[in-house]
């Protein structure tokens, strides 16, 4: 049973896109940016923590800079009743940096970055489309990418 979601104010989605654009970004800095305290931010923040809705911090980190020049959305059709497996086994390749179940004429889609061209083939053709279960595949080159956050 999934919990009901969280009830979010405006203090609330400001706290937010705050540390949307600045995971690193202090109490006090937060409070600033939303006119509350310092003490309700911090109090905000640990409800948004503690109810789930922030469910973690984690660095966004430039993937050319990080020596990652090659991008592709791939997508894949499995046989039926594979996700459960299939998603444990995605989850394992170190390129893959998104994995989503979407509905449509595909089944799952998802990112992989490499070095290059080279190592990109390798990741979707010696690992994806050997994976059991997997039926077919398709790749969808990145050609420039803006983060939107």
């Amino acid at each position: 049973m999934t919990a009901a979601p969280a009830v979010l104010d405006e203090t609330d989605r400001k706290i937010l896109a705050v540390l949307r654009s600045d995971g690193r970004a202090s109490f006090t800095a937060v409070a600033q940016a939303v006119h509350i305290s310092r003490a309700h931010a911090y109090s905000r923040i640990a409800r948004l923590t503690e109810s789930g809705v922030l469910s973690r911090f984690t660095a966004l980190v430039d993937p050319e800079k990080a020596g990652l020049g090659s991008s592709a959305y791939v997508t894949l059709k499995v046989r039926q009743h594979a996700w459960r497996e299939l998603k444990d086994r995605l989850s394992e390749v170190p390129e893959i940096h998104h994995i989503a179940l979407v509905g449509g004429s595909f089944d799952v889609i998802v990112l992989v970055r490499a070095e290059d061209n080279v190592h990109l083939r390798r990741v979707i053709f010696d690992q994806l489309q050997s994976m059991p279960g997997v039926l077919d595949t398709q790749t969808f080159l990145v050609f420039e990418e803006r983060d939107t956050r």
